[in-house]
């Protein structure tokens, strides 16, 4: 639905999407994680049409961003960070006038209006207006917009930012919901956001996409030993030599006690017979095996090990809008 094909994006100097790849099959949610000022959001843009590509090719549903924009944005729906909503109109009325803009024929607005609505819980507030909305019900509004025209395709721009934790919940909810129906691009630099909404993970850095893949594949990529906590009671030294005995372990160290148990981080080898005969050897000695565990690395690991370069200290995700405005008036003379 969605490819991605060595994109990348300049504003004079300043490279700030370089030579990206990526692709996202129809109804996945796919989180495009981020720090602040990796090429999140000019992705975003670039693949709504709201900025060219300096070099490389996107399409959506098949359409080139740039041979086909306008096929690309009724395929698309749009929720920016800040959600383009006009204070002084009711929530109905500013619907009824996005679905107009959208081409919608006349006679399926109030239908679009009310299914939309529904789908994001703002029945509510139909005949409010915007400039009175909570934060939580704005957003939702936005997506509304997003909705109204039952776009193939979803680009969420940080689509929780400055809700708080009751709405974070609502919001990550009413996404998860979208998935099947729609093909959704999601980015936040949020670690829980992704890894509550999202099938799948780019983490991009600097411009460039560091991985792609499931967290839980990108975990058993990038860890190395396997490790296992077990909560054992028995005699301490005892204990840690008949472990460190086991072919396979390659290190046991001591992470906390209570009276006479000890709970042990012990590092295995890959195969995964290993952790069935460490058990086996605590079971078989007499000593009491309360618990055990492995030990992954959490999507905020792989993301801290991925992105760990300090980032260009006062640079927010896209480039100042005098660069942008100048690279957009250097493409279009190029043009």
């Amino acid at each position: 639905m969605i490819q991605v094909e060595r994109v990348s994006k300049r504003y004079g100097p300043k490279t700030a999407v370089n030579n990206i790849s990526f692709e996202v099959d129809r109804g996945e949610i796919v989180g495009f994680l981020g720090p602040n000022g990796a090429g999140k959001t000019t992705t975003m843009r670039i693949l709504t049409g709201f900025l060219p590509p300096t070099s490389g090719t996107a399409k959506v549903g098949g359409f080139d961003v740039v041979e086909n924009p306008i096929e690309v944005k009724r395929r698309i729906g749009y929720l920016p960070e800040a959600p383009p909503l006009y204070p002084e109109m009711e929530v109905a009325d500013y619907l009824r006038f996005v679905a107009g803009i959208k081409g919608i024929p006349k006679k399926d607005i109030p239908r679009r209006i009310d299914s939309v609505l529904e789908r994001t819980a703002s029945a509510d507030v139909r005949d409010t207006i915007v400039g009175k909305l909570s934060k939580g019900y704005r957003q939702r509004v936005g997506l509304a917009q997003a909705l109204i025209h039952d776009p193939e395709v979803l680009v969420l721009d940080e689509p929780t930012s400055g809700l708080d934790p009751k709405q974070i919940i609502e919001a990550r909810g009413l996404i998860r919901s979208l998935a099947g129906d729609h093909t959704i691009i999601l980015s936040t630099h949020i670690l829980p956001e992704v890894s509550s909404t999202c099938s799948r993970v780019i983490i991009i850095d600097e411009g460039r996409i560091e991985a792609s893949d499931t967290p839980e594949n990108l975990t058993a990529q990038l860890q190395g030993p396997h490790s296992i906590l077990l909560d054992v009671e028995g005699p301490e030294s005892a204990v840690q030599a008949r472990l460190e005995s086991e072919p396979g372990v390659r290190q046991v160290s001591r992470e906390s006690a209570r009276g006479d148990r000890v709970v042990w981080r012990v590092e295995v080898g890959k195969d995964g017979a290993i952790p069935r005969r460490v058990a086996d050897v605590v079971v078989t000695s007499g000593w009491g095996l309360y618990s055990m565990q492995p030990v992954g690395l959490s999507l905020e690991d792989i993301f801290l090990q991925l992105t760990s370069d300090e980032q260009e200290p006062g640079r927010g995700d896209d480039a100042p809008a005098a660069e942008e405005a100048a690279a957009v008036e250097e493409e279009a003379q190029d043009a």
